[in-house]
């Protein structure tokens, strides 16, 4: 990996890289000469938006939880790039239900968490722990660094909304598997960070009704609006060029602490 700490010539693959956060941190990387593969669900965008951005983007439908797609992607990787420097992993979903609704005399369906604990908490240890021996090949940089690991959790980890039991539990994981996965890979010169984002001007956003986008953006202490995704995609390639962030969570969302 190169010493000179900008995103040139470096190869990274971005999961969920069709859309929101990651599609705006896969375009920053294309702006500033990187090569990307976008890993995304075989429904999404992420073929015509590789063919978009030119031969340096290639897309594999994957599904990160599976392990088959992963190594199909890293294949895919190695093949047409050579190596891997950094790995952003942005897929995730959530669900927003109580533990049990009194009204409807309804619990939490437990297939719920099944579904979010397997894409967002299973597909990022999968993709890290496969990526990595492929991200290990790499001939170390002055400071003996070999690549960069980059996850996403969300505030949600440390101020979870009525309804979030089940996205929180995955947000906090995520969290909590950032420090002992980078003492993990730190004999390897591979670094590890996570950013736990707030409220992001993506495509599911837009979906919320304009007072509660509202009174989001009121209670931000500053700036009193929704990140955007290029500013997500900033950080990615902040931590990507600093070397001493390692083992951290940078939260992402202008200060704001919830409190219900």
């Amino acid at each position: 990996m190169a010493a000179t700490r900008s995103l040139k010539g470096l190869v990274a693959l971005v999961t969920g890289g069709a859309s929101g956060l990651g599609r705006a941190t896969v375009e920053r990387f294309i702006r500033n000469g990187s090569s990307v593969l976008i890993c995304d669900l075989p429904t999404s965008s992420g073929d015509g938006i590789a063919k978009s951005l030119g031969e340096s983007c290639v897309f594999a439908p994957t599904d990160v939880s599976s392990e088959a797609d992963v190594k199909m992607a890293l294949e895919i990787v190695k093949s047409k790039f050579k190596k891997l420097d950094v790995v952003v992993n942005c897929a995730g979903i959530s669900v927003a239900f109580k533990l049990y609704n009194f009204l409807k005399e309804t619990c939490h369906k437990l297939s719920d968490i099944e579904k979010v604990t397997k894409v967002n908490t299973v597909g990022t240890f999968n993709v890290n722990r496969l990526a990595v021996e492929l991200m290990a090949e790499n001939p170390p940089n002055e400071d003996g660094q070999r690549g960069v690991l980059i996850n996403t959790s969300g505030s949600s980890a440390f101020d979870g909304f009525i309804g979030q039991s089940a996205y929180s539990s995955t947000a906090g994981s995520i969290v909590s598997m950032t420090l002992p996965m980078a003492r993990d890979l730190a004999p390897q010169g591979i670094r590890c960070c996570t950013i736990a984002p707030g409220f992001m001007d993506t495509e599911l956003m837009g979906t919320l009704p304009p007072e509660v986008i509202n009174f989001i953006s009121d209670t931000t202490p500053f700036p009193k609006r929704f990140g955007k995704p290029d500013e997500f995609a900033h950080l990615v390639q902040c931590i990507i060029e600093n070397p001493m962030l390692n083992g951290e969570v940078i939260r992402l969302d202008g200060g704001s602490r919830f409190r219900l």
